[in-house]
């Protein structure tokens, strides 16, 4: 390899595919392995067109390069993947002589700004969201006392067992209430942080919402399972993952297939933080896709496409990934939805 023309390209922070006279890929740097978030023995010999979806612009983009020999420039080239759903690229596409023909072509992120311009935005959001919460669970605190104390004495007045029964539910549903206010209302640096493994939390997770919906509900796995471990609030990261699945589930009535996936990410940046590595959790299902109406406000308070949905699930899942110093997007058309999750490793 160092005596190779290839290797400077090994150094260069732009993603680089060489394709030989078949399109066929015989060679990506280390920039378009992270980029594309595959390894370049899984992609060798491949044709481009098999390993990437939406192809059109990018075919068109190689057609043009080959039928004037010189380099094509498309500015807006929208690839999907099977990793990151849709990316947005700039692809610059050359006709080269190394060996016999071959075609190389570079990309260029056109989502790093925006995503950074998101990210701040998210945060800021995440900050009021919290600040929403906290006076909504204040408010509803105080009433659930009042609730209990009745019952309570409700019940000394009743005779009949069964009828006990019903302010023994009253009782019981305003602790569970009062706890999840408190919460709430705990402070973020109360959580109890410890080394844990990411697909212990997601097989949790997996139970309980068979459990719920075990009819017509497939989960898949498609375990890394040679994540290290990290270091977060394995109950808040439960709360995470099972807002999002259940979501899903929900979405789909209870009838499709949700996959949950793990992979390392190297070198990513959260909001504006670069981190050597970082876990990577995509939770995909084959549901309706959010509505376009909602994808810029998902993650507010009290947003829920669901009638009978009180909107706050993703705003605490949100919240808690906040807390781990990641970050939470998602990618949705009709027939996939795919939440990310990222946690970075220390």
């Amino acid at each position: 390899m160092p005596d190779s023309p290839l290797h400077s390209l090994e150094h260069l922070a732009t993603a680089v595919i060489l394709l030989d006279d078949e399109l066929r890929v015989c060679y990506l740097n280390t920039a378009a392995e992270t980029l594309f978030d595959v390894s370049e023995k899984n992609l060798l010999g491949h044709p481009i067109q098999h390993i990437f979806t939406d192809t059109e612009q990018l075919a068109n983009a190689m057609q043009q390069a080959v039928r004037n020999n010189a380099s094509y420039i498309e500015h807006d080239l929208t690839l999907g993947t099977s990793m990151h759903g849709r990316l947005h690229l700039r692809c610059a596409v050359t006709p080269v002589q190394y060996a016999r023909r071959h075609l190389l072509l570079e990309f260029h992120p056109m989502d790093r700004p925006l995503k950074l311009a998101r990210e701040e935005q998210m945060l800021d959001q995440t900050q009021a969201n919290r600040l929403l919460l906290r006076n909504l669970a204040h408010e509803i605190k105080n009433p659930l006392g009042g609730i209990r104390g009745a019952a309570q004495l409700l019940e000394q007045e009743l005779d009949k067992p069964a009828l006990r029964e019903y302010t023994q539910v009253i009782v019981q549903e305003a602790d569970r209430l009062r706890s999840l206010m408190e919460r709430l209302l705990t402070p973020q640096n109360a959580s109890h942080y410890s080394a844990l493994n990411i697909h212990e939390v997601l097989e949790r997770v997996r139970s309980v919402v068979l459990a719920e919906l075990s009819d017509g509900l497939k989960i898949q796995r498609d375990y890394d399972i040679s994540l290290p471990a990290l270091v977060g609030d394995k109950e808040q990261l439960i709360q995470v993952m099972l807002n999002i699945v259940r979501n899903a589930a929900q979405a789909m009535h209870g009838n499709g297939i949700i996959i949950l996936r793990t992979r390392i990410a190297r070198q990513v940046t959260i909001i504006k933080r670069r981190h050597k590595l970082a876990v990577m959790v995509q939770i995909i299902d084959n549901g309706p896709g959010i509505p376009q109406e909602l994808q810029d406000k998902i993650f507010y308070p009290l947003v829920s496409g669901r009638a009978d949905g009180h909107g706050l699930g993703l705003t605490l899942a949100q919240d808690f990934v906040s807390q781990h110093h990641g970050s939470i997007e998602f990618d949705s058309e009709p027939g996939r939805t795919c939440f990310t999750v990222l946690l970075p490793l220390p």
